[in-house]
């Protein structure tokens, strides 16, 4: 399954100007109130100078980079969880995706108008906020009457956990409080996720500024600044969609002279990226096999068995060993020969933990 961030906000914030940045894509991105009806889905590559290095010491005959999926969902409005708006198709959309870019206008422009009529970033954040707490505390209050039934019924039941973590949650949701700010534990969050909860997902606040504004840090942006104020948060990216969208449009010789005219030390789709990145948690390994090499993302803390399972379910099943070698171990022996003829090769069990970086071949029955 690809690993998918859903773009969210109010309407008309510039979600689509970013995927078109993103993703170097020409959906629509007009000045009305759900542009963005169907959402738009991109590919885009995770920039990654290992899998180069790897290339030059290895020589496949491919190589395939590892990619992040970005999903263009509709903006949502005020009552969506009554469905207003797109109401629930909308909310539907969010279910699908694995972590949230939430772009937040940090930008004054008369010319492009707010569904609020006047530009307040913290108070438009709340408003995309609370109705995905409202929409968690519906499905949490009819399921809890259920629940609570078959535990009177059986104290014993194996939904005693989920009543138990579903009970935290609604009391949590009743006070403004987001699932994914609880800390749940890994078995407990395991035991509510059928229920595909909206405040559980990751969320990344994305500033996005005017020109001329500090595009990298927003620093000269009186609207980011209230952002940060108001959301004491350090899930804060700043990103300017109008320039990104400049530069995807310029050739690649283009796009550096062009950055470096605006001061830009770092592109902000990279930035975006590799924050997507980080918001998943994800690590990167690497695969060499029947001379390709790919690169293939994994939740931190996954054990060698579900690593196989990202390439094909087929091979979680059968997994024999796993042969690890060390991304500077590697470098340093110039093959995995070498590495082999060293003893530097490791051999790992199903339950070895995935380090970022690790090359592996997988063994496993058919």
């Amino acid at each position: 399954m690809p690993l998918t961030v859903g773009i969210v906000g109010l309407p008309n914030v510039g979600k689509s100007t970013i995927f078109n940045a993103l993703t170097r894509a020409s959906v629509e991105a007009s000045n009305y109130p759900f542009c963005t009806i169907e959402p738009n889905v991109g590919v885009v590559e995770v920039d990654d100078s290992r899998l180069t290095r790897l290339a030059e010491i290895l020589q496949p005959s491919s190589r395939t980079a590892a990619t992040i999926h970005f999903t263009d969902i509709a903006g949502l409005v005020q009552g969506a969880n009554k469905g207003e708006g797109r109401g629930n198709a909308f909310l539907n959309d969010i279910r699908k995706v694995d972590a949230l870019l939430h772009v937040v206008r940090c930008f004054a422009d008369p010319t492009v108008s707010h569904v609020e009529s006047d530009l307040e970033p913290v108070r438009d954040v709340a408003v995309v906020d609370s109705e995905l707490l409202l929409a968690d505390l519906q499905i949490v209050e009819g399921v809890l009457p259920t629940l609570e039934k078959v535990l009177s019924a059986d104290r014993q039941s194996p939904r005693a956990l989920e009543l138990d973590v579903l009970q935290r949650i609604q009391a949590a949701l009743g006070n403004g409080i987001a699932v994914r700010d609880l800390a749940l534990s890994r078995a407990e969050a395991q035991a509510v996720s059928g229920y595909g909860l909206l405040s559980a997902k990751p969320m990344l606040y994305v500033a996005n500024a005017g020109e001329g504004e500090g595009v990298e840090d927003g620093s000269g942006s009186e609207h980011v600044s209230a952002l940060r104020n108001g959301l004491a948060s350090e899930q804060i990216l700043v990103f300017s969609a109008q320039i990104e969208s400049e530069l995807a449009q310029l050739a690649a010789d283009e796009r550096g002279a062009f950055a470096e005219e605006l001061g830009i030390a770092e592109s902000g789709v990279a930035r975006l990226v590799q924050a997507s990145y980080r918001l998943l948690g994800l690590l990167t390994f690497y695969t060499h096999a029947h001379d390709k090499l790919q690169a293939w993302q994994l939740p931190s803390g996954s054990g060698a068995a579900e690593a196989a399972g990202r390439i094909h379910s087929d091979m979680e099943r059968g997994f024999i060993k796993a042969e690890v070698a060390d991304m500077r171990e590697l470098e340093s022996a110039g093959s995995l020969a070498s590495l082999r003829e060293s003893g530097q090769l490791r051999v790992e069990g199903r339950d070895y933990i995935i380090r970022d970086g690790d090359v592996i071949q997988f063994l496993f029955r058919a």
